[in-house]
């Protein structure tokens, strides 16, 4: 059976009435391919005006490798001069891959490039705008992001496989206890669904990204990304407005950010050992009983 994808909706242009009545309130991604038709990184944002804002400013890269259990979340694989780093990209394939990059610390002109779309919803983080890049053969691993804001996210300059799951599916997606990504041993592309049998009959979606279009992934959905050229993205963040989404932010932020570093850092690879054994453990549960 595997997963059962759907294609994620697609749209020129929306009002805010339907935005919030189709979207926002069911929780359901779609794909504006407008809303960045006015901003003026649209056509300004190429690579060569990205490196010579930024100039050689080095960065750490991350890879497509599995987590170091000994190591911090998100430990860095590498380091490079991001002018050069972008000349790589564009030269050739690569796993490397620059994650949750505050660009605008380093150039804040790029401020003025972008609006944030309030005319849809409100609840933006103004200081919190981010961006990503990868090579062609980048991966970012399956998670949701842990402080589970709505997620506005504007793809330039290629191609970007995403595959996205509502929250509810999480133990079928065999996650991490006390984290917010999945276990890491399994492709999700191309699952051995025999050997993750828990994956099989899990619904989601897929989409394919091209310069310009946007993408909403509302609160908690879990994302799997493939650059399919050297390209990058710019994340807008927004809070839910619901009480009780800031409350499990909060909670997700103080147990599964705090805690687990504590108990990463005190007992690394038995406690990573002991992670993986339980996700497959309530992944299994989870398929048995039929829930999720």
């Amino acid at each position: 059976m595997g997963f059962i994808l759907a294609k994620v909706d697609v749209v020129d242009t929306i009002s805010a009435a339907d935005f919030k009545s189709k979207y926002l309130k069911p929780r359901k991604p779609v794909v504006i391919k407008g809303l960045s038709k006015n901003w003026p990184s649209r056509d300004k944002w190429t690579p060569e005006y990205l490196k010579q804002v930024v100039g050689s400013k080095v960065v750490p890269l991350y890879d497509n490798s599995k987590a170091d259990p000994a190591k911090p979340i998100n430990a860095a694989a590498a380091e490079m001069p991001f002018d050069e780093y972008v000349d790589l990209i564009r030269r050739e394939p690569t796993e490397l891959r620059i994650f949750f990059f505050n660009i605008f610390k380093h150039a804040p002109q790029l401020l003025d490039d972008i609006v944030l779309p309030k005319e849809l919803m409100g609840g933006f983080l103004e200081s919190m705008p981010a961006m990503f890049f990868g090579g062609s053969n980048s991966i970012t691993f399956l998670h949701y992001d842990i402080d589970l804001p709505h997620l506005f996210h504007t793809h330039f300059g290629g191609r970007k496989q995403v595959i996205l799951f509502e929250n509810k599916w999480k133990r079928r997606l065999y996650c991490i206890p006390n984290a917010t990504y999945a276990l890491e041993d399994y492709d999700v592309s191309s699952p051995d669904f025999k050997k993750f049998p828990a994956l099989n009959g899990v619904e989601g979606y897929e989409v394919f990204l091209e310069h310009g279009d946007t993408l909403f992934m509302p609160t908690g959905y879990w994302h799997w990304m493939k650059y399919l050229d050297g390209s990058y993205s710019l994340s807008l963040r927004a809070w839910d407005a619901s009480l009780a989404r800031k409350a499990a932010s909060l909670y997700n932020l103080a147990v599964k950010g705090g805690v687990d570093s504590v108990l990463k850092m005190l007992f690394k690879g038995k406690y990573a050992a002991w992670r993986e054994r339980l996700s497959v453990k309530r992944a299994e549960r989870a398929l048995r009983s039929g829930k999720l």
